[in-house]
């Protein structure tokens, strides 16, 4: 876990999501699409908290954790900044795995944006998800982003210098069998995990969560470039491209080809 700390304690998360906002806008559509009208909502491995300040704002009463200190200083601070902290009930440092202190039945609904990308062994997986069912109500709703294996394939196909120690087919093949991840470049990504689409509802399912959907969140905009975006701007048509990335988000077709996925489930008695 340090690893993780370090590394997200020098990284500008808001700041991706502010360089990368197809996957914030569409991952938000659904997650305001399938939220419940008013409550308590855990953001859970929230790091500065963009999408717990949009669902404060929405009137959502939030708590937001993360296993970095330093992002929640941050979280706190943009919380403040925002004029959004009376909506906020607490801000704690938890490790995804083991959120000490919070009551088993209390939210409404939940958020795990991140932890899963870092969870290499399945034992941890498994309590990371254990752990958010225990903390949110039966029939609550619950939004957990996850990485494709098969999308990350393609990028260190397409990219081997980038992405190593998988610039040589041996140590692709053996990623493919695995999913897991450590960059061989100091500094870089944490060590991390990549799911095959084929087991996502089914890892859900089996620790008591009924599967709502399954979606992209870049869905087909994931190649469009910053021209190609200002030109639908020039047209007036941003708004009708983002429907249509809505319409295709979850369609088997591009699952797979997602850089991060969206998985949206319901906790089951």
């Amino acid at each position: 876990m340090s690893e993780i700390i370090d590394y997200y304690s020098k990284f500008d998360e808001w700041g991706r999501l502010d360089r990368e906002p197809l996957e914030y806008k569409v991952n938000m559509h659904f997650i305001r699409q399938n939220m419940p009208k008013s409550g308590k909502v855990l953001d859970n491995g929230a790091g500065p908290g963009k999408y717990a300040m949009e669902l404060a704002k929405l009137g959502y009463r939030m708590t937001l954790t993360d296993l970095t200190p330093r992002l929640v200083e941050i979280a706190q601070a943009k919380a403040d900044e925002l004029e959004l902290s009376p909506q906020f009930d607490r801000f704690l440092v938890r490790d995804a795995r083991l959120l000490e202190g919070i009551p088993t039945e209390h939210f409404d609904a939940a958020l795990m944006m991140g932890p899963l990308y870092h969870l290499q062994d399945e034992a941890s997986r498994i309590q990371a998800v254990q752990e958010l069912r225990r903390v949110t109500k039966t029939g609550g709703v619950v939004f957990v982003a996850v990485r494709s294996r098969i999308r990350k394939l393609l990028t260190a196909l397409m990219f081997p210098e980038q992405w190593k120690p998988l610039h040589t087919m041996e140590a692709i093949m053996e990623f493919k069998e695995t999913g897991t991840f450590n960059h061989a470049d100091q500094g870089r990504f944490t060590g991390a995990y990549f799911f095959p689409l084929a087991e996502i509802e089914p890892f859900f399912e089996s620790h008591g969560f009924e599967t709502i959907e399954l979606i992209s969140s870049s869905g087909i905009g994931a190649g469009l470039t910053p021209a190609q975006w200002d030109y639908w701007r020039s047209r007036g048509e941003e708004e009708r491209v983002l429907r249509l990335i809505y319409e295709s988000a979850s369609d088997p077709s591009i699952l797979g080809f997602g850089s991060h996925l969206l998985y949206i489930g319901r906790k089951m008695q």
